[in-house]
């Protein structure tokens, strides 16, 4: 079972490198009749969002695949990272994982998120920061509102439960390509959710846990990103009604 990871990266020179090397690259899952399975990354693509500081020498010295990707914005990212993979002479992977690149996630849970989509129990899971251990301080207060408003009105909307909108995931990938992903921005990750629960695709949630970033958020370490954030978030959220 082949794993590609993508990581959108702005400014993460301090911990880019040890969000790569912490990256499990071969573990044993559990297949839909119990069977034991290998399962291999082939890929952590870091991709680069314009960074200033080094971000993609530090990823590649790392261990990591980079891109460059000028347009800023998460969904920009992302979309670049997953073009790349589309474009494969040995194809596409069968499973695809999101981490973010400051070190709040714990990589190593990779095999936790990815488990029910290789026991054919999900098409998507989210990794719950919610469900998890999570360090003090390491979402603000108008991270937490934010998560449990935009979780109360999937819930009501759209008919799904979730605990969170956590950028640590995984999807399988024929599920990804029918998902029709668009958003370049702050509303990435619930779009996913939002398509996903539209598609009638298997949605479930496994604990992780989260810790404080390494640097300073360029979402909610700022008034403007914490606004521009949550206005994407419950937009998106409303326009695929």
């Amino acid at each position: 079972m082949r794993i590609d990871i993508v990581i959108p990266a702005y400014n993460e020179a301090g911990a880019i490198a040890q969000v790569v090397r912490e990256v499990p690259r071969a573990f044993a899952l559990r297949g839909p009749e119990g069977e034991s399975m290998q399962a291999q990354v082939r890929h952590v693509v870091v991709v680069d969002n314009g960074s200033t500081d080094g971000t993609g020498r530090i990823a590649a010295e790392a261990g990591a695949l980079v891109l460059r990707e000028e347009q800023p914005g998460y969904g920009n990212a992302c979309l670049r990272g997953i073009a790349e993979l589309r474009s494969l002479p040995d194809g596409p992977p069968d499973i695809l994982a999101f981490l973010d690149g400051d070190h709040s996630d714990y990589p190593e849970q990779l095999p936790d998120v990815v488990a029910p989509i290789a026991a054919g129990a999900a098409d998507l899971v989210i990794g719950s920061r919610a469900l998890g251990t999570r360090e003090r301080g390491a979402l603000t207060p108008q991270q937490v509102f934010g998560n449990r408003l935009a979780v109360t009105l999937l819930r009501g909307l759209y008919g799904v439960r979730y605990t969170d909108l956590g950028p640590f995931r995984a999807i399988r990938w024929d599920a990804y390509e029918s998902l029709g992903m668009v958003d370049r921005n702050y509303g990435w990750t619930v779009e996913m959710q939002v398509k996903a629960a539209k598609q009638k695709l298997r949605g479930m949630e496994v604990p992780v846990d989260y810790r404080q970033r390494i640097g300073t958020s360029k979402v909610s370490g700022t008034l403007k990103g914490t606004l521009g954030a949550g206005y994407k978030i419950l937009l998106t959220i409303f326009r695929y009604l």
